[in-house]
């Protein structure tokens, strides 16, 4: 079976309300491709690699969290930018890409998917009224060792955070990919840790000051999963196949 471009466009939209956000890319369709589309691809980042593997195994489009286009970037077509699109033009491959409106999504998003595999059973916006503030927050069933948190996150997302801290913890402050900037929000809202995916020079220092522990879990490992998420849907709504690619980043 297959879906046109203007429908899988059109099932995006209505899922992630692009134009509720203002983003540092464009969301929605960035390269336009063949107008039928039998088979999606997904993955984290529209890099080579990404594309290389999309075409080996005949994708008709590909949907990723980081595409092409970012604000304050060279806007010229030269270099990898333009043999990544040279590559997706001759294959005639759509390749849409989801920022904000991913991560803040509350059924698919980064942030959501992301609290359940940690066992979080309510994940929810930590401001509600701010709908494009990626920072989520929920609790454990019962407190837990931090470090017990930590190893859970190994074995779910295949890699081993970074921890900073030690103690029980229960109330979960979390924001995928880049956050770490936000720890001082965190520690406002009375998290016990707040985990994301990087960490930068000061965040320790943050930390350690504020006593709320923190966990750098990986900006790739952290937004596999709402990715993986919207192509399920898009599949099962639009009739096309789906296959996640994962191309290991240990960023």
């Amino acid at each position: 079976m297959a879906c046109t471009r203007d429908q899988m466009t059109d099932f995006f939209d209505a899922l992630l309300h692009p134009d509720d956000f203002s983003d540092y890319c464009p969301n929605g369709l960035q390269v336009e491709g063949k107008s039928q589309i039998k088979h999606l691809v997904t993955g984290v980042t529209a890099s080579q690699a990404l594309v290389d593997a999309a075409i080996a195994e005949g994708a008709d489009a590909i949907l990723v969290h980081h595409g092409y286009f970012w604000r304050a970037e060279d806007p010229r077509i030269v270099g990898i930018k333009a043999q990544r699109l040279r590559a997706l033009l001759a294959a005639e491959i759509n390749l849409f890409a989801y920022h904000l409106p991913l991560d803040c999504h509350p059924e698919v998003g980064n942030n959501v998917t992301l609290g359940h595999l940690m066992g979080v059973a309510d994940p929810r916006p930590l401001d509600p009224s701010d709908s494009q503030l990626p920072l989520y927050a929920g609790s454990l069933p019962a407190p837990i060792a931090v470090e017990q948190l930590a190893e859970n996150m190994t074995t779910v997302l295949d890699r081993p955070p970074l921890l900073i801290g030690e103690g029980a913890v229960q109330q979960l402050v979390w924001c995928t990919g880049g956050g770490q900037g936000y720890i001082d929000r965190a520690a406002d809202a009375g998290a016990d840790v707040f985990i994301t995916g990087e960490i930068s020079e000061q965040t320790v220092h943050v930390a350690r000051e504020r006593g709320v522990a923190f966990i750098a879990a990986g900006h790739h490992a952290t937004e596999r999963y709402g990715v993986q998420a919207v192509g399920e849907r898009a599949a099962s709504a639009l009739g096309c196949t789906h296959r996640f690619i994962d191309c290991p980043n240990p960023a």
